[in-house]
C-alpha cells in the first residue's frame, strides 16, 4: 500500500519533464492523478498511459492554467473522475531569458501569466475541493537564490511563488492544508534541452557551482515532491525546499 493509496492529486504541466516525472511517482506510490497538459495531448496521454500500464490511475486534462475557466475545468475532472481533491502540484512553467535592454513585455506577460497567475488561478478551483490534510506543492525555483543574470523576469516570477507560498500557507492552515515549495536547480529536461542549455556552458557551470557534481533529473524532483504530498510531511507548511544538488 503506497504512502498516497487513496488520494486524488492534480499536476499541472504534467505531459513532459519535471510534471511527468511528478505525476508517474504521485501514482506508483497510489494516488489516482489527473495530468494536465496545456499543447500536447499525444505527451500527456503518454504518461497516462505509463501510469496505467504500472498499474496505476490517470486522465489526461486539457487547459491553460493562466485562464480561470481552464484552471477550473483541470480540477472539475479531479472532481468528476475520482470524486475528490487532495493534492495540488502547482507545475506548469515557462522560461525565457534575456538580457534586460533586451526583454519584451510579451515575454514578460508569458511568464508571469503562466508561471504566477497560473498558480493562484489553479489553487483557487481546487481550494474549495481540499480538505483537512490536503497539500499544495508549487514548483519554484533555485533562481529565487541563486539569481542568474539574463533571468529578471523569470527569477521575478519564481520570486513571486516563494511568496504565494508563505501567503497561502498561513492563510489555509487554519484548515489544515499546508502549503510548500520545492525549487528546483537545473534539471535534464525536454525543455532544458531544446533551449540548448543540456551540454552548453551554463550547464558546465552549473554542475561546477553543484556540490553532487551533477545536474538533476525529473525523479530527483518528483521524490520531494511525494514526500511534501504524504503525510510524512505532516508537520511542513509554508516550506521552501532548495532541490538542487547543494547549489545556493
Amino acid at each position: 500500500m503506497g504512502k498516497l493509496s487513496g488520494k486524488v492529486a492534480v499536476v499541472t504541466g504534467a505531459s513532459k519533464g519535471i510534471g511527468a516525472g511528478i505525476a508517474k511517482a504521485l501514482a506508483a506510490e497510489g494516488a489516482s492523478v489527473v495530468v494536465n497538459y496545456a499543447s500536447s495531448k499525444a505527451g500527456a496521454d503518454a504518461v497516462v498511459s505509463a501510469i496505467t500500464a504500472a498499474g496505476g490511475k490517470a486522465v489526461s486534462a486539457g487547459g491553460d492554467v493562466a485562464k480561470a475557466a481552464d484552471a477550473q475545468g483541470i480540477v472539475d475532472t479531479a472532481i468528476e473522475t475520482y470524486g475528490r481533491l487532495d493534492i495540488l502540484v502547482n507545475n506548469s512553467g515557462v522560461y525565457e531569458f534575456a538580457p534586460i535592454e533586451e526583454f519584451t513585455e510579451a515575454q514578460y506577460r508569458r511568464q508571469f501569466d503562466t508561471n504566477v497567475l497560473g498558480v493562484l488561478l489553479t489553487t483557487q478551483a481546487a481550494v474549495k475541493h481540499l480538505g483537512e490534510g490536503a497539500s499544495i506543492i508549487n514548483v519554484s525555483s533555485v533562481v529565487t537564490t541563486v539569481t542568474p543574470p539574463t533571468t529578471a523576469v523569470y527569477s521575478g516570477t519564481k520570486g513571486a511563488v516563494d511568496a504565494i507560498t508563505g501567503v497561502l500557507a498561513r492563510e489555509l492552515g487554519p484548515r489544515k492544508i499546508r502549503v510548500n515549495a520545492i525549487n528546483p536547480g537545473v534539471i535534464v529536461t525536454e525543455g532544458a534541452q531544446s533551449a540548448g542549455v543540456i551540454g552548453s556552458d551554463f550547464e558546465t557551470h552549473a554542475i561546477s557551482q553543484t556540490p553532487l557534481g551533477r545536474v538533476g533529473q525529473p525523479d530527483d524532483i518528483a521524490s520531494a515532491v511525494v514526500f511534501l504530498a504524504s503525510d510524512d510531511a505532516r508537520w511542513l507548511t509554508g516550506e521552501r525546499i532548495v532541490a538542487s544538488g547543494g547549489m545556493r
